[in-house]
């Protein structure tokens, strides 16, 4: 598997929607968040240009408008973050996490 570079929570709002909708343009991503954030079109499209210098994304053109699509999975996505907040907080020590969820979380 590829790196995948670090993405943002924002970006990561861009990307749930791209792989829901995959593929889908950018009139549509702004048209769909902007109802769920207060986030301004030029907002968004910066975090699009972001993803796609991260290379998680490309577009075709078609006619006037950009199409999106996703080049990393939304699975290999989760499993580089989870990874990512596993070392960053527990030192990789996956036994820790349990643990603590454990302690925290009344089972039922």
């Amino acid at each position: 598997m590829r790196s995948i570079p670090k993405i943002s929570d924002a970006e990561w709002e861009i990307m749930k929607l791209i792989w829901r909708v995959n593929p889908v343009t950018s009139e549509e991503i702004i048209l769909s968040l902007s109802d769920k954030t207060n986030w301004s079109a030029q907002t968004i499209k910066t975090f699009i240009n972001r993803l796609l210098k991260k290379g998680v994304i490309d577009f075709k053109k078609s006619g006037r408008s950009y199409i999106y699509y996703p080049l990393i999975s939304e699975k290999d996505c989760i499993k580089a973050e989870s990874k990512s907040f596993l070392e960053k907080v527990y030192d990789g020590a996956v036994g820790m996490l349990f643990s603590n969820f454990i302690e925290e979380e009344p089972l039922s």
